[in-house]
């Protein structure tokens, strides 16, 4: 279990080892009520806490530090060649600045209008995954001031810049017409 912000690598790692992956909501505690939910052995978030339950349901970056060291030494692997066995994505972090009175929660709900064609998850903001491209992106309101936040990740830096830009001028259209 990762958060909806949190590399699609995850993803694609569990599943090619035979496991099931899940997304929840950004924030510990709802990356650890999934993990329970789904009696995961392993969780976490993009900023390197990881949780471990047969440790505690906690974030703890000494464990993913240990788990990291123990298996490139189980694997005799160099860590360069280790980064090589893994898939490559690019995370674009960006935000766009609203004013206080704009509509957030309306644009929000354009944007999943203009991709209702694609996956989308609205757990957590709105998460848009381009599935075909393998790239997705996320949009989540801030609670404490007039931004959306922007999180898109694609293959390579260049798309992922892109992918981001393209959201940030639906959203600034969106802002406009509201």
């Amino acid at each position: 279990v990762s958060n909806l912000s949190s590399t699609r690598a995850l993803r694609d790692v569990t599943e090619a080892m035979g496991g099931k992956y899940f997304a929840a909501a950004v924030g510990e505690v709802n990356v650890v009520t999934a993990m329970r939910e789904h009696k995961a052995v392993i969780g976490g978030e993009g900023n390197g806490g990881i949780i471990v339950p047969d440790f505690h349901y906690g974030r703890d970056a000494l464990i993913g530090i240990g788990l990291f060291l123990t298996h490139l030494a189980k694997s005799g692997k160099s860590m360069t060649a280790l980064r090589a066995s893994l898939p490559s994505y690019f995370i674009s972090k960006n935000k766009i600045e609203l004013t206080a009175n704009t509509p957030v929660d309306a644009i929000l709900a354009s944007v999943q209008a203009k991709y209702a064609h694609e996956r989308i998850n609205t757990v957590d903001g709105v998460k848009i995954d381009f599935e075909s491209a393998r790239e997705w992106v996320h949009l989540r309101k801030s609670n404490t001031e007039p931004i959306i936040r922007i999180y898109a990740e694609a293959p390579t830096e260049k798309r992922a810049d892109a992918l981001a830009k393209q959201l940030m001028a639906d959203i600034a259209g969106f802002a406009g017409k509201n």
